[in-house]
């Protein structure tokens, strides 16, 4: 045991993830690296929750097709434009690169916050793949709008899953990706198969049935009892931002670091359409099967079991781990700027823990979209904060790393940027009296770049003058 012991920590402990400086050009990746990465995460078990919540919160079948469609692209678009060109111009994780513009003190509250809330978002991949191990083993687990655990053993099962997703996470970017790419080829096959397979059961029988089906009996326009309605500008905006935190919020930095051209970003495209749009179209078919046979309330292992048997249920094991683990990832990365002096391996292994405990309660699971919409009206400002700094101060002749060039513990134009976007988006929300946290999240984001500016113009001023005095001393 000792041995095995020695052996593990010895392999983790020679992995470097580059958490304090940038990636070198001699371990960037290429392309392929990055379509499993993506495919992996976004083809994922809780694709077999967010499909189900447009057929019971009442979306029509015209709003999900071209709602997903539309939000799709221009999540695609914000990799590309926004965060990968981003993470290849500085080749840092958004945590390091924020330390060095806003100093320790910001930092330390935002990977706070940011370490946690990876946590609740792993949290909820594990206990999807929980539901799936639960009825391979005949053990009940909870449905999609329970709050709490069924019983001790399907809490044993959460563990069980959460000790190997806080392990593979421990062997960082190279050994996730890799984790990655073996099952992204499969899963949308699962997906796909098991909505064609279900859907002669809603009475479809040839293409031209399809729509009339699609209408009547899968996204029917009417909310289940005790649910909202989603309009096409629910599913547009949530197609778009449910991962805003990631594009936007440019947490994905600490990934697309890694890529050889800023183009890669692209490879989002593979997890949106393949992921977000087939994936939760399929799983919709499945829940509306799920709810004609009377089951209002399907956990998303029945759904899977339904449609595709136990390649259904593997499939939904798989592609918790397959997100669970770049999420972990990204967590021990957050808390690594907290603790820079702790192996990067032992905090990951200390956030799957904490990752795990959240799992064993479903209502991580319940609340999933609540959730991710406060999350993008947290994380998105700062990913306008710090794209900002990186591409827009030089052009304004603006001092770029204004913490790291001055030593500054806090610098205060980032903290009231931050506090005046969060407050703004959340005044939008209440004031258009949004049912979406979502909604609100582009405002907080553009409040977030127009501030920044604003106050840095105006804390930079004397400095930007001594700096030019210094210059001119130097010439002469």
């Amino acid at each position: 045991m000792k041995q095995i012991k020695k052996l593990f920590t010895d392999q983790v402990s020679s992995v470097n993830e580059y958490e304090r400086e940038p990636v070198p050009e001699s371990e960037v990746k290429g392309f392929k690296s990055f379509v499993g990465m993506v495919s992996g995460e976004h083809i994922a078990g809780t694709e077999f929750v967010i499909g189900p919540l447009f057929v019971l919160h009442g979306a029509s079948a015209i709003d999900v097709v071209f709602g997903l469609l539309l939000g799709n692209i221009l999540a695609t678009l914000s990799w590309v434009l926004v965060c990968a060109p981003a993470a290849v111009k500085v080749r840092t994780t958004i945590f390091y690169q924020l330390e060095r513009i806003s100093g320790k003190g910001i930092v330390t509250l935002y990977n706070s916050i940011n370490g946690l809330l990876f946590c609740v978002a792993a949290a909820a991949m594990v206990g999807v793949s929980a539901s799936a191990v639960g009825i391979m083993l005949n053990i009940e687990g909870p449905g999609m709008t329970d709050l709490y655990p069924t019983s001790p053993v399907w809490v044993g099962i959460i563990f069980a899953i959460g000790a190997v997703i806080a392990i593979v996470a421990t062997f960082g970017f190279d050994k996730v990706s890799k984790f990655a790419n073996i099952f992204a080829p499969w899963m949308p096959l699962i997906f796909f198969s098991a909505g064609l397979a279900m859907l002669p059961t809603l009475g479809v029988h040839s293409l031209s049935d399809f729509w009339t089906v699609a209408q009547e009996k899968i996204w029917t326009g009417v909310p289940a009892a005790g649910q909202t309605k989603y309009t096409f500008w629910h599913i547009l905006i949530f197609s778009w931002l449910c991962n805003s935190a990631m594009h936007l919020g440019l947490a994905d930095m600490s990934i697309y670091r890694y890529a050889k051209k800023s183009y890669y970003g692209i490879a989002s495209a593979f997890g949106m359409f393949i992921g977000h749009f087939m994936a939760w179209i399929a799983s919709g078919i499945l829940c509306a099967v799920a709810v004609q046979a009377g089951n209002a309330n399907p956990s998303p292992g029945h759904i899977a079991f339904m449609g595709a048997g136990y390649a259904g249920l593997i499939c939904v094991i798989i592609a918790g781990w397959t997100t669970a683990n770049p999420t972990i990832y990204r967590s021990g990365l957050a808390v690594q700027g907290l603790l820079p002096n702790m192996k990067r391996w032992k905090i990951t292994l200390w956030v799957g823990l904490v990752t795990t405990i959240l799992a064993c309660s479903p209502a991580i699971i319940a609340k999933l979209d609540q959730f991710l919409g406060i999350y993008a009206l947290c994380a998105a400002p700062i990913g306008a904060i710090v794209m900002t700094d990186i591409f827009v101060f030089p052009k304004l002749n603006l001092i770029s790393n204004l913490a790291e060039e001055t030593k500054k513990f806090i610098n205060w134009s980032v903290g009231l940027s931050w506090a005046v976007s969060i407050l703004g988006s959340f005044a939008v929300y209440k004031y258009f009296e949004f049912d979406f946290y979502f909604f609100a999240a582009i405002p907080g984001w553009l409040i977030g770049i127009f501030s920044y500016i604003i106050f840095a113009k105006a804390q930079q001023r004397n400095l930007i003058i001594e700096k030019q005095k210094v210059e001119e001393y130097e010439v002469h």
